[in-house]
C-alpha cells in the first residue's frame, strides 16, 4: 500500500475585526495548527507519522517517545534479534511454561482466533517453513515433498498454549513462532496509543503501508488514503479511502505482488499456507481489512490473503470482517467486498 497525503494549512474564512486580529498577531502571529511529521526506517521498512494539535506540543519529546516505543517493540517481537523475547522463547526447546509478557500473549490469543477462523491457513508457528523456502534470505529454495511434510510436523497453532496472561508453553519442544504477520499492526496500535496518551487526537500512523487514523486534518478535513494498485512494478493508485472523522480506523493490506520469487517461469508468493506448507497459488493478489484495531486487522488481512477470494470471503462474512478483495484474472483486476464492508458507512472507498 502506498499512501498519498492530501494535507494543507487550515485557513479560516472568518474575518476578525482589526483590533482583535492585531491582538492575535502579537500573541500567535495569527498562526493556525499545522501538521507535524515524523518518518524514518524501522522494522526493515519505513514509518510515517502525521499529527497536529491546537495546543502546544513538545515535538522533540514526541519524536523521542516514538523511537523508544519502536525500540521496545523490537526487543519484544523481532525474529532477527537473538536477544528478543520471542527468540528466547523460540530457542528454548522444551515444553516448560515460559514468561513472554502480556503483549506477546495478547497477540497469540488474537492469532488463535484468526487461525481457527481460517481453518489453520493462518498460523504463527510457520517460521520453519519460511526458513525452508528461503523467504528470510535473498534466494528461493524449493524443497521436495518429503521435506515439506517433515517440516509440517512442527507447524501447528494447537501446539502453542496460552498458560496465563504472561506465559506461553510449547506442547512440542521444536515449535518456532513468527510474529511478523501481526507485529506491524501491533506496532501501529502501540504508537497510536502513545500519541493519544500525549494528548494528540488527530493523527495518521503508518508503518510499511499499514496504518491507522484518528480525528481529522486541520480544518476538519478527513484523512484520505490511497490504496496501491496490486501489481508488480507499478506504483499507481487503485482506490482512495476517505477515513471517518469521528472514530479511529485502521487499514491493513496484505498482497502477493511485492514479495515473491520467480523460478523457471513460475512465481512463488511469500504467503505460505500453513496447511500444506506451500506458497499460495490462487488469483487473489490483495486483501485489505478495515477495523478500528490494527492488530486484529493485520492478522485478518494475512489470513484472508492465504485463503483466497472464495474461502476468504466466506470467512470474512462469517466473522463480520470488513474486507476488500482484489483478484488478478488475466490482465484484469476484479474487486469484491465482504458484507461487513458493504455495511460500513463511516468511510467511503472510491
Amino acid at each position: 500500500m502506498t499512501l498519498s497525503y492530501f494535507t494543507h494549512a487550515y485557513r479560516s474564512s472568518r474575518h476578525l475585526p482589526y483590533l482583535i486580529c492585531l491582538f492575535l498577531i502579537l500573541l500567535t502571529a495569527c498562526s493556525k495548527p499545522s501538521i507535524q511529521k515524523l518518518e524514518g526506517p524501522v522494522q526493515g521498512t519505513t514509518y510515517h507519522i502525521s499529527y497536529w494539535s491546537e495546543l502546544p506540543v513538545d515535538e522533540l519529546a514526541i519524536k523521542a517517545g516514538v523511537e523508544t516505543e519502536f525500540a521496545v517493540i523490537d526487543k519484544l517481537l523481532s525474529n532477527y534479534r537473538p536477544d528478543s523475547i520471542i527468540e528466547y522463547f523460540n530457542h528454548a526447546e522444551n515444553t516448560d511454561s515460559q514468561e513472554v509478557g502480556a503483549e506477546i500473549v495478547a497477540l497469540v490469543k488474537i492469532a488463535h482466533i484468526v487461525s481457527q477462523a481460517s481453518s489453520g491457513c493462518y498460523d504463527l508457528t510457520i517460521k520453519p517453513l519460511f526458513d525452508l523456502w528461503g523467504f528470510r534470505g535473498e534466494a528461493l529454495t524449493i524443497p521436495d515433498d518429503a521435506t515439506i511434510l517433515s517440516t509440517l510436523k512442527h507447524i501447528s497453532m494447537q501446539n502453542l498454549e496460552v498458560v496465563d496472561e504472561t506465559h506461553l508453553r510449547k506442547k512440542q519442544a521444536e515449535l518456532k513462532v513468527d510474529l511478523s504477520s501481526i507485529a506491524q499492526g501491533y506496532s501501529v496500535e502501540r504508537i497510536s496509543k502513545f500519541l493519544t496518551q500525549k494528548g494528540l487526537n488527530n493523527y495518521l500512523v503508518e508503518i510499511g503501508g499499514e496504518l491507522k487514523t484518528n480525528g481529522t486534518k486541520p480544518g476538519l478535513q478527513p484523512w484520505r488514503i490511497a490504496l496501491e494498485r496490486p501489481l508488480p512494478e507499478q506504483r499507481v493508485m487503485q482506490k482512495v479511502i476517505t477515513m471517518p472523522k469521528d472514530s479511529p480506523m485502521a487499514v491493513m493490506t496484505s498482497g502477493t505482488y511485492r514479495h515473491y520469487f520467480d523460478d523457471h517461469g513460475k512465481r512463488y508468493s511469500h504467503i505460505l499456507d500453513a496447511r500444506n506448507g506451500r506458497p499460495v497459488n490462487h488469483a487473489l493478489v490483495s486483501a485489505t481489512v478495515l477495523l478500528d484495531d490494527p492488530t486484529v486487522a493485520d492478522a485478518w488481512s494475512t489470513a484472508l490473503l492465504c485463503l483466497g477470494q472464495k474461502d476468504g470471503l466466506v470467512a470474512a462474512n462469517t466473522a463480520k470482517i470488513p474486507a476488500l478483495f482484489i483478484e488478478l484474472q488475466g490482465t484484469e483486476l476484479i474487486e469484491s467486498r465482504s458484507d461487513a464492508l458493504n455495511a460500513l458507512n463511516t468511510l467511503t472507498i472510491h
